[in-house]
């Protein structure tokens, strides 16, 4: 469980706002005494951040004494000077011109953000931008467009004192937001051991686990004295409020599943998944020469580019037809093709090369169903046999495959059967080579999917956010299931 603080010059300065026991004064924080690994948050809100002063000693004593502090020190440095602030805000800008992309583009915009916040929705995805790139409580923000780009005219952190009325209640609602213990006196706060955050979004059609699943681990959670939350891709900076980020949606590495985990491992949170995992996970030509290196056994494979024509040739030689060709980031069977023949290879491939310049070609072995095998910190947890769609070679089939874009996710989805053993009756070259295959990744949870050909074993992928799907990965051990991945992390948490 963290504690959560709002430190002040006097208390008198918090006179304005709902009395709180989380209000201390910038004296008591100097004097204040944590116990070692105990997780503290710290929200200064002193009204100078100036070099030396109260406000640069708070947020500089904060990070000493190990508590995540906002602003930090980093940023009161970058946002003294025009020359550091300007660099490294690609983002800013970049969110500036997708707004008036259509629109016309006016010469000059002023606005303050309340931890990220703005009452005008047109400025909704700036402020956002910005408070990503300085979080801070309060800043005011003045950009002007200038011989055909936009600069940063000012930037400041502002002194929560210096707010009209109107200005306090919107800063008051936005410091509710982001963090949500500080503002409701009413309600009991819980005595959770930990804080656990799930990355949920309720938009993605296909997520890796449905709802009765995250019940279950928000109860599992719960037997375990860790709080869980749902959170959403919209709160990002509520990240330093919790103890460990558990993500339960379709990871990328351009997406913002990345930067929830490289943010979130930044501020030494526990991560499932872990930044380090996505990146190698996410890829398959990584993955096809990562077990290759290490003899992880494996389908024939080779990676044909784009602007070598003639790999596909020696492709079809070498592995025969039919030949499954990959793009490297696909996901549920989305952009993977078989193909039949040298003219089909040819057709196909030009359709995938739209989306990669690099992809993978694999030799074709057929099996009634592909092997999954759940394997958290090397040792496997669930094992699952899905079987191909009926009259369909993938366990997944996106029947407008042929009509659309083959990495459309507006298609129509059909997946095949399944059945959830126990990990000893799994055959042994099986098991043998999918913990293989995790440990050339990490540590993490992942889900290694394995074909079975006669007494060998054939490892596909590892996929860095396994399904688990209330009735069907959890078919055989239940709850005890929820229960071992949640132990997992209190495990990390207290280490």
């Amino acid at each position: 469980m963290s504690n959560v603080l709002i430190v002040v010059d006097k208390l008198e300065d918090w006179e304005p706002y709902y009395p709180s026991d989380l209000v201390i004064s910038f004296d008591h924080y100097l004097s204040l005494k944590t116990p070692p690994g105990q997780r503290v948050r710290v929200i200064n809100l002193c009204s100078d951040y100036s070099y030396l002063s109260q406000g640069y000693y708070c947020s500089l004593l904060a990070e000493a004494k190990g508590h995540h502090v906002i602003p930090t020190s980093r940023v009161l440095n970058d946002i003294w000077s025009p020359l550091l602030y300007q660099l490294n805000v690609e983002e800013v800008f970049e969110t500036l011109d997708k707004m008036f992309k259509k629109g016309e583009r006016p010469e000059q915009l002023e606005f303050k953000t309340y931890f990220g916040q703005v009452s005008e929705p047109s400025l909704k995805p700036l402020a956002k931008a910005v408070f990503e790139r300085f979080p801070s409580p309060i800043v005011a923000v003045t950009l002007k467009y200038l011989d055909g780009h936009w600069v940063i005219a000012d930037l400041g952190i502002i002194d929560h004192k210096s707010l009209t009325d109107a200005e306090e209640t919107e800063f008051g609602e936005a410091l509710d937001r982001f963090s949500r213990q500080v503002w409701h006196p009413k309600k009991a706060r819980k005595h959770a051991r930990y804080d656990l955050a799930i990355l949920l979004n309720e938009q993605e059609k296909t997520p890796p686990s449905n709802m009765p699943a995250i019940k279950k681990f928000i109860q599992a959670g719960k037997n375990l004295g860790v709080d869980v939350e749902i959170i959403s891709p919209d709160d990002f900076m509520r990240l330093p409020e919790f103890d460990a980020l558990f993500i339960r949606e379709t990871t990328s590495i351009e997406h913002h599943t990345y930067r929830f985990a490289k943010k979130a491992e930044s501020m030494g949170l526990v991560v499932i998944d872990d930044p380090t995992s996505i990146l190698r996970c996410t890829n398959k030509i990584y993955l096809a020469d990562l077990f290759a290196a290490n003899g992880v056994p494996a389908p024939r494979t080779l990676i044909v580019s784009r602007d070598r024509p003639e790999q596909l040739e020696q492709a079809a030689a070498t592995l025969g037809f039919p030949i499954v060709v990959k793009i490297p980031d696909g996901s549920f069977s989305r952009g993977v093709v078989k193909v039949e023949d040298s003219e089909e290879l040819r057709t196909r491939t030009a359709e995938l090369f739209m989306e990669s310049s690099l992809l993978l070609a694999q030799e074709f072995l057929y099996t009634d169903f592909d092997w999954r095998i759940g394997i958290l910190n090397n040792k496997a947890l669930f094992a699952c046999r899905y079987y191909m769609v009926k009259d369909h070679w993938q366990i997944y089939h996106h029947e407008t495959d042929e009509e659309a874009n083959l990495v459309d996710k507006s298609d129509k989805t059909k997946s095949g059967g399944f059945d959830t053993l126990p990990t000893f009756e799994v055959p042994r070259a099986v098991l043998q080579a999918a913990l293989k295959a995790a440990k050339q990744i990490g540590d993490g949870f992942y889900g290694v999917d394995v074909k079975q050909w006669g007494d060998k074993a054939y490892v596909i992928e590892v996929n860095d956010n396994p399904s688990i799907d209330a009735g069907v990965e959890d078919e055989y051990l239940g709850n005890e299931l929820y229960s071992l991945i949640m132990q997992e992390f209190v495990r990390r948490m207290e280490e």
